[in-house]
C-alpha cells in the first residue's frame, strides 16, 4: 500500500509504512516530501467524493447547464394601439370678446416701462410704422441712406390639403431704389429681335450659340428671357441656371421681347423662401414716406395675387424694419386697397 492507513484488526492498530520500496527508492528528502503531499491531496479528494452525492458519468467540476425556459412577449396589434391613441387637438382661443388676451396681463400696458411677454405685440399701421422708422434713424444718429426691408409670413394652405407652390415674380416698382440696371440676356433666333434687344440695353442676345459660353461661365446675367420657339434648345441650361431659367410663370418667356427686357432691367424680384416667407428690400429710408408706401403696396398686391382671395387673408404676419432699427409689426390689410378687396370677394 502507498497510503498510511489505520487498520482495525482484532482491536489492535497496525501502522503501515509509507515507503514500501524502502528508503533507497527516494534519493533525497525533497522528493519524499513532494510525494507525501501528492498522496495527502489525493486522499482528501477521495474523502470529499465519498461524503457527497454520487454522480455517474459526469465530473463535479463540469458546469451545470440547467434548462431555462424563455417566454416571448405577446405582440399587440398595431391597429389596437392606433385606436387607443387619441391626437390632442390644439386649443384655439378667441380673444375678441375677452377683457384681456389669454395668458396676458392686459391688452395695452399702463406704464412706459413694462415686460413685453406680459402684453400682446403691438401691430401698427403701415404709414405709422414708416414714420417710426424715420424717427428711430434721427434718435440713433444712424445714416439717412439705409435699406428698408419687409418680412412676410404667408398662409400657403389651399383646399383638400393642397398648398400654394413657391413662386418667384418680378415687380416693376413705381419708385425704383436701385440706380444700376439689371443685366438681361435674351434668347432669340430672330436676328432683328436680337439687334433690337442689344440696342435697348440687353447685355447679350442670340440663339443656341450662347449655350456653350454660359456653361463655361464665360458670360452671365442677372435675368434670362426667351421666346417660346427656342425653349427646346435650352434644356441643357436648366441645371446651370436653375431658378433663373426662363419660365412662363415668371414672365420671362414671351413674344414681346422689348417689354420683357424693360421689365427685368428695372424690375424687382420677389420670391418665397423656406416654404412660406418673403423677405425683400422695398425702398431706401431717405426716400419720401409716400414713395416707400407705394412700393410696399405694389409688392403686397403682387404677393396676394398668387392665392385666391376667397381663401381668406394670405399674409399671416408682416414686419418692416430698416438696416439699423428694431422690427415693427404692421397691419398688412391696411395697405391693400379696399376696392380691390371688394372685387375679389
Amino acid at each position: 500500500m502507498t497510503l498510511s492507513q489505520v487498520v482495525k484488526n482484532c482491536g489492535t492498530v497496525q501502522r503501515v509504512s509509507l515507503f514500501p520500496h524502502g528508503p533507497a527508492a527516494f534519493p533525497d528528502m525533497a522528493t519524499c516530501t513532494r510525494t507525501v503531499w501528492k498522496v495527502v491531496a489525493g486522499c482528501q479528494r477521495q474523502l470529499l467524493r465519498a461524503g457527497g452525492p454520487a454522480y455517474t458519468g459526469a465530473s463535479q467540476a463540469a458546469p451545470r447547464n440547467l434548462p431555462v425556459r424563455t417566454l416571448a412577449a405577446v405582440k399587440k396589434d398595431k391597429k389596437e394601439n392606433t385606436e387607443k391613441e387619441v391626437k390632442k387637438e390644439k386649443r384655439v382661443i378667441d380673444d375678441k370678446d375677452r377683457h384681456k388676451p389669454y395668458g396676458r396681463t392686459a391688452w395695452t400696458p399702463v406704464d412706459d416701462v413694462y415686460v413685453l411677454r406680459y402684453y400682446p405685440r403691438t401691430a401698427y399701421g403701415a404709414a405709422d410704422a414708416i414714420d417710426m422708422l424715420k424717427n428711430f434713424q434721427e434718435l440713433d444718429f444712424t445714416p439717412h441712406k439705409q435699406p428698408v426691408y419687409i418680412d412676410l409670413k404667408l398662409d400657403m394652405k389651399l383646399e383638400k390639403k393642397k398648398k400654394v407652390d413657391s413662386f418667384v415674380s418680378t415687380v416693376h416698382l413705381p419708385h425704383p431704389f436701385n440706380t444700376e440696371r439689371n443685366k438681361v440676356l435674351v434668347f432669340t433666333e430672330d436676328a432683328d429681335q436680337a439687334e433690337a434687344a442689344k440696342q435697348n440695353g440687353a447685355v447679350f442676345a442670340g440663339g443656341a450659340e450662347l449655350i456653350q459660353p454660359i456653361l463655361n461661365d464665360e458670360i452671365s446675367a442677372d435675368f434670362y428671357v426667351a421666346v417660346p420657339d427656342i425653349l427646346p434648345k435650352l434644356v441643357s441650361l436648366k441645371n446651370k441656371l436653375r431658378k433663373k431659367f426662363p419660365k412662363g410663370k415668371r414672365g420671362s418667356v414671351g413674344i414681346h421681347v422689348l417689354k420683357m427686357l424693360e421689365l427685368f432691367q428695372t424690375g424687382h424680384e420677389v420670391m418665397v423662401e423656406s416654404d412660406c416667407y418673403v423677405r425683400t428690400q422695398i425702398a431706401m429710408l431717405d426716400m419720401p414716406k409716400e414713395q416707400i408706401f407705394a412700393n410696399l403696396q405694389t409688392i403686397l398686391l403682387d404677393v396676394c395675387s398668387h392665392r385666391p382671395a376667397n381663401m381668406g387673408p394670405f399674409i399671416e404676419r408682416a414686419i418692416i424694419a430698416s438696416h439699423t432699427s428694431e422690427a415693427l409689426w404692421f397691419k398688412s390689410e391696411d395697405v391693400l386697397p379696399k376696392a380691390a378687396e371688394q372685387k375679389d370677394e
